[in-house]
């Protein structure tokens, strides 16, 4: 038998979405300028997480971040990195998707270029990996 003060909590479930907006960075100009909402906003927080190395920094939790500077040269590495980019963008629940990957590499570089889907609409980011 549940006590009385539960019962009227057994079917209570509220999905509450929250505005995407924070501050905009100016990437150019090195310096926060106005505000970001929407689908600015979450081509920005692709950036970031794609910039930032996973447990690096303390300020964010372990879901933050990429874990691409511990890839190395292989067969695998194109999988590796898909993998990663995409475990490290569906934390934020923004985002839908991450798809349509392309690699170039050029002697000691790699790049990639994917598509973003998010709630507001796709974006299309690249990182160079090494």
């Amino acid at each position: 038998m549940v006590p009385d003060e539960f019962t009227g909590l057994r079917n209570v479930e509220k999905v509450v979405l929250y505005p995407t907006k924070t501050y905009a960075l100016d990437m150019e100009n090195d310096r926060i300028k106005g505000y970001a909402d929407g689908l600015a906003a979450l081509r920005q927080a692709v950036y970031k997480i794609l910039m930032t190395d996973r447990f690096l920094h303390i300020i964010y939790s372990t879901n933050y971040g990429t874990e691409l500077d511990k890839i190395m040269d292989g067969l695998y590495v194109y999988a590796l990195v898909e993998q990663k980019i995409t475990e490290a963008l569906m934390q934020d629940e923004r985002i839908t998707a991450v798809h349509d990957f392309n690699f170039t590499r050029n002697k000691n570089k790699l790049s990639v270029s994917f598509t973003v889907d998010t709630t507001e609409g796709s974006v299309t980011a690249q990182r160079e990996v090494f």
